[in-house]
Formats: C-alpha cells, sequence, structure tokens
C-alpha cells in the first residue's frame, strides 16, 4: 500500500488482513443496530486484548490529526439522536485509540486507518479547500459518500463502523459502551459474569499489547 496516493489510486487492491477480518462477521449496520438480538455480535469478532489508555492521553492525542479527523468521522457516521446514542456516547474514539495503540491490531491494518485520514483531507481540500473537519455536515455527507463509491474508501469506512460497533456492544471494561449505554439502547442483557479490572483478556497469564509504529496521516506525500 505504499504506493497507493488516495482513495481513487486504480492500483489498489482490497488487502489480505481485511478480507479475513471481514469474513468472519457479515453484518450490515442496517440490521445489527435494528436488532437486539445482533448485540450477541461481539461474541464472533477476533479476540483481542488491549488496556485502555488514561484520559489525559486520549485528550492530548486529540489536538492533532489523525484523532480529529477520525473523530469527525465516527461523529458522522453514528450522530447522537432522538432514537439513540451517537459515537460519543458510545466512546468509539476512545476504543479506536485503544485499538490502534494498546492492543496487537496487524501494523498493515493501523497504516490504511492512518493513511485513510490523509487521503480524506487530501480530497477534502481538493473539493473544498479545506480539511474535513472543517466542513459543514452537508459538505462531509458528500464526502463520505463520494470515497464509499471507491474499493479504498469503502474499505476504510468498513473498518471505522466495525470499530462502532465493537465499542457500542463490548463490556464497558474495555473502553467503550460506557456504563452499557450501547446494550441499554438494544434492550439487550449481557451475559455474565462480565470482567472485570484484573480478569480482563489483556490481564491474563501470556496477553499483553505490543507497541505499534505511528504513521503519518497529513497527506499523500507519505503515502
Amino acid at each position: 500500500m505504499l504506493n497507493i496516493r488516495s482513495f481513487f489510486d486504480v492500483n489498489y487492491q482490497t488487502p489480505l488482513w481485511f478480507k479475513e477480518k471481514n469474513a468472519e462477521v457479515k453484518i450490515s449496520r442496517r440490521a445489527l443496530l435494528k436488532s437486539a438480538a445482533g448485540a450477541s455480535a461481539i461474541a464472533a469478532l477476533p479476540a483481542k486484548s488491549w488496556s485502555p489508555a488514561p484520559a489525559t492521553e486520549l485528550a492530548q492525542a486529540l489536538k492533532t490529526d489523525p484523532w480529529l479527523t477520525l473523530n469527525a468521522v465516527l461523529d458522522h457516521l453514528l450522530p447522537a439522536s432522538d432514537s439513540g446514542p451517537g459515537a460519543r456516547d458510545i466512546r468509539a474514539l476512545d476504543y479506536l485509540y485503544n485499538v490502534v495503540t494498546k492492543q496487537p491490531t496487524e501494523q498493515d491494518e493501523i497504516e490504511f486507518i492512518f493513511k485513510g485520514v490523509g487521503w480524506l483531507n487530501d480530497f477534502s481540500n481538493s473539493q473544498g479547500g479545506k480539511p474535513f473537519i472543517a466542513q459543514e455536515q452537508a459538505e462531509k455527507e458528500k464526502l463520505l459518500r463520494a470515497i464509499s463509491n471507491s474499493r479504498a474508501g469503502e474499505n476504510w469506512l468498513n473498518t471505522l463502523l466495525n470499530y462502532i460497533f465493537e465499542a457500542m456492544l463490548s463490556p464497558p471494561v474495555y473502553g467503550g459502551n460506557p456504563e452499557g449505554v450501547g446494550w441499554k439502547w438494544l434492550e439487550h442483557k449481557p451475559g455474565f459474569p462480565l470482567p472485570k479490572k484484573g480478569k480482563r483478556y489483556y490481564e491474563l497469564p501470556g496477553q499483553k499489547g505490543i507497541a505499534v509504529k505511528v504513521v503519518a496521516a497529513k497527506g499523500n506525500k507519505k503515502a
């Protein structure tokens, strides 16, 4: 993916990690959010380990990209409404930050998430002369719909949507779904016992997070 410079690059091919990951859980956003039974889908997701990042660490990261743009995209993909919680309510960004910085996520996936931020801002600047976070809601919608028509853009958005689902449905001890807000919305009763601090997956013998290489997300110069 080193030579890919935009969502619309004809040389982009869906990577193996994406195919393998998404082959395990094939469920639409609409079906999941409309069905309480869909809450059990989290059990089918690949096992992961992470240690929730301190709030101060995330707050510092949120001052710059890629996290500024990722936060805006997550908010747009799942906005808060009268019918249910939004990405901020379920702490989707907190969950994604932990996925990227704490758990043993494939480096290729991390780079794809970050490069997508650069590609999105390049496209946004080309269309409206400003980055994604500075666009009005209607323009953000047009931009995301436009990139979704490319294979790379569709894969990038699906990757973020999958993490929104996980943040909403996982036990709160893992960073998302505070006080079970996602479960309450779906009227789902989780199984018991729920993991507690000291008994979380990453705290079990032999489990630990990994150090990850953070890549720049400032446009296509480093793509």
